[in-house]
Order: C-alpha cells, then structure tokens, then sequence
C-alpha cells in the first residue's frame, strides 16, 4: 500500500514529503528486479527448478478453483449445510403430514398436492443459496479483473462443486419423503421421482446464479427469484390445468417452466401404473360413483392412475423428450449466466 498509495504516510522528521520516502534510483529497482526474477527458481536444497511453460492451464485453474470452492463448501456452512438441514426439515414436516397416504380416491389429491408442494417449495427454497453465491461473485470480480480466470471457468466450478450436494439434497429428500407419503412402492418409481427432484434443484440454483449474476444486489436478487419462482408455480399446471391457461401464459412461460415438467414428470411417476380403490358398485345402477373413470374389479371400482393423468391432460409417453427439455433449460440457464458475467465486470 505504502509504494502505491501515500495517502498514508506520515512525514517524516526531517520534513521530507511522503512521495520523497517512497522513490528508489534507477540502479535499487534493477537490483530488486532481478532479486524478484530468481526467487522460486531454486527448492530448498539449492536445486534449480525448471518451470514448463508461462502459465496455468485451463484444467489446472478449473481443479484449483473446484478444490477452493469444495472446502468453503464445508466449511461454510450456510453455503450447504444449512440447506440440506432445511430440505431434511422439510422432508419429515411434509412426510408427516402427508402420512401413509393410501391408494384410495379420497387420497388422489392428497396424493397431487403432495408432489405438487414437493417440487414447488424444493425450487423456491433455491433462494437460500444466493448470499454464498454472491460471495463467491465479488471474489469473482477480483480475481477477474486482475486476469485469473474468466467467467467460464468460475461457472464451470460453480457446477462440478454444487452437483454432488445437490445430488445428496435429493436424495436425502426422496429417501424421508416418499416413503412416508406412500408413493407408489418400487425401486424404479423412488429413483425416477429423485431424478425428477435432482433436475428441479439443478434447475433451480442454476436461476439463481442467472438471477444473482445480473443482480448483485441481495433483496433485489431475493426478490426477483421468489417472483420468478411464484411464476412457476402459477403456470406450472397444478394452481390452474394447463388446458385452461390463459393462452399468453400458456404459450409465453409454461412450455419454459422447469416447474411444469418436474410437476408432470413426478404425476406420470406416481399415477401411471397404479390404481385406487373407490369403493364398490352401486347396486341400483349397478355403476361405479368415482370421481375419475373406474372399472369394476371383484365387484370393486377402481380407478386407473391414468384417468388421473388424462384430466391433467399428461401422458405417459415421451419421457425421454420431457428429461431433454429440463436439461435444455440448465443449459440456458447457465449460458445465460455466462453471458451476464461475461459483459459485466462490476
């Protein structure tokens, strides 16, 4: 601070004036100079070191910044740890209130509203990740601006780093969650739902970091994602069906909801290949009385999930497609993120 700044320095006694402390001849900064350049090129035993190259790779920056990142990532704790308590929280909150649901139609929309509340509140709960996140940034701008590294790397490590803990978050989620709510009981229907839940908190901090990229500023980050995150939920296909949205909101923000295919994807997971129970045939009219079309089985009207699924307007086909398309949305995501960072330096 003292060679670049004499904002600082007092006068001395002899009243010299600061700057006059701080110059050196033309002959001490030759000698320091090439002090500078010899020092590291000898280990501790007096052996010279030969360096390849001028630089560090692109690969060696990328581990260094993926090494720094994991261990704040431990020992800050607000970065994740405080996030995974959160969502283990309210796994047991939401698996205790939706307790043992039973494959009943009385339970069909406890059942719907579950998974709706379970991919909703996943997502918006992203927003505790914003102060870490904005850390990270301003140290970012920093490193940057005196040629570190560039946004492409920054962002690279932001992924490699979060992915495993994302991972854990989901799957801790699913493990307390599904199996106390009584979703439909296999193995394949348990980890397609943990994927789906994976892709929506992949999703979800990847608009974070979109958000909190172009608006550095917290409240005004907070504010804009739990807006963008109430907009998900409005037009995600559960609050109103997605055959009676409003064309505007339909076509303009449904069809790019990430929400809408964890929702439809987690429906299909859970409505596709069950049936419930609705009671028995009604001996005067010899018909069911359900609320979705049932078939009589041993005297018993049961509906099949599908019927479920019809009145959503959800098929169980192109699954493949609706995975593609949730990845596509990260993608743009973080293009996107790329992007803003790339422009903005401040």
């Amino acid at each position: 601070m003292t060679l670049v700044n004499v904002d600082f320095i007092q006068r001395s006694l002899d009243g010299d004036a600061p700057a006059d402390v701080v110059l050196l001849s033309d002959a001490r900064l030759r000698q320091e100079h090439a002090i500078f350049q010899n020092i590291g090129r000898f280990d501790e035993k007096g052996h010279e070191l030969v360096v390849a190259g001028g630089g560090s790779s692109y690969l060696s920056i990328l581990a260094a910044l993926v090494g720094r990142a994991l261990i704040k990532s431990y020992r800050d704790i607000i970065a994740y740890g405080i996030r995974i308590a959160m969502y283990t929280a309210l796994a047991i909150m939401m698996g205790t209130i939706w307790l043992r649901l039973s494959p009943v139609q009385a339970h069909i929309q406890s059942f719907i509203n579950a998974i709706f509340f379970g991919g909703a509140f996943t997502s918006f709960m992203a927003v505790a990740y914003i102060p870490s996140f904005l850390e990270d940034r301003a140290l970012y701008i920093k490193e940057r601006a005196n040629g570190l590294y560039g946004p492409a790397a920054f962002l690279l490590a932001n992924i490699v780093t979060g992915i495993p803990y994302l991972f854990v978050t989901a799957l801790t989620f699913s493990v307390i969650t599904y199996w106390l709510g009584n979703f439909a009981p296999s193995a394949s229907a348990f980890f397609t739902w943990t994927m789906w839940l994976f892709l929506d908190l992949v999703a979800a901090e990847s608009l974070v970091v979109l958000v909190a990229s172009a608006l550095p500023i917290f409240i005004v980050a907070l504010a804009v994602t739990a807006f963008a995150n109430g907009l998900w939920m409005c037009t995600g296909g559960f609050l109103v069906p997605t055959q009676q949205l409003n064309p505007f909101w339909k076509y303009v923000f449904h069809y790019i909801n990430y929400q809408a295919y964890v929702f439809e994807g987690t429906m299909i997971n859970e409505f596709a290949n069950r049936q419930y129970d609705c009671g028995t045939v009604n001996p005067l009219t010899q018909q069911c009385n359900c609320q979705y079309r049932a078939s009589v089985v041993d005297g018993r009207c049961v509906i099949d999930g599908t019927s479920v699924l019809d009145n959503y307007g959800y098929s169980k086909g192109d699954m493949g497609t609706k995975i593609g398309i949730m990845i596509s949305i990260i993608v743009v995501y973080r293009l996107l993120g790329w992007f803003v960072l790339y422009f903005r330096r401040r």
